[in-house]
């Protein structure tokens, strides 16, 4: 009877994670977003060598749906250029959002 509870209890948590990990209906999509995010950024002249480019990007969502970047911090004054241009007024696609909440999102760029 032991060895069937571990592979019961083992199957519980695995369900239980997944489900949790679900996006929660009315709640805005950050998930998706940092996808969205990751994909606007993608493209870069960056080469990394020796250390990552790392930066927190403060920012909010007007009415017309698009990213307003309101700080970069950053110790690299290129990578703060660069986000700033490829993410500000840039649509995403949100199915519920708030205008004028604050988000902040990390970027890595890495070798």
């Amino acid at each position: 009877m032991r060895k069937f509870n571990a592979p019961l209890m083992l199957v519980t948590l695995l369900f239980a994670g997944t489900m949790l990990a679900n996006d929660v209906p009315g709640r805005p999509s950050v998930k998706s977003l940092s996808s969205q995010i990751g994909t606007l950024l993608a493209e870069n002249p960056f080469v990394v060598t020796g250390r990552d480019l790392v930066a927190d990007v403060k920012f909010t969502i007007n009415e017309n749906r698009e990213i307003v970047v309101l700080t970069v911090h950053t110790t690299d004054l290129t990578l703060a250029s660069f986000v700033k241009s490829k993410l500000n007024y840039r649509p995403v696609l949100l199915e519920d959002y708030k205008e004028g909440r604050l988000y902040t999102v990390p970027v890595r760029i890495t070798a």
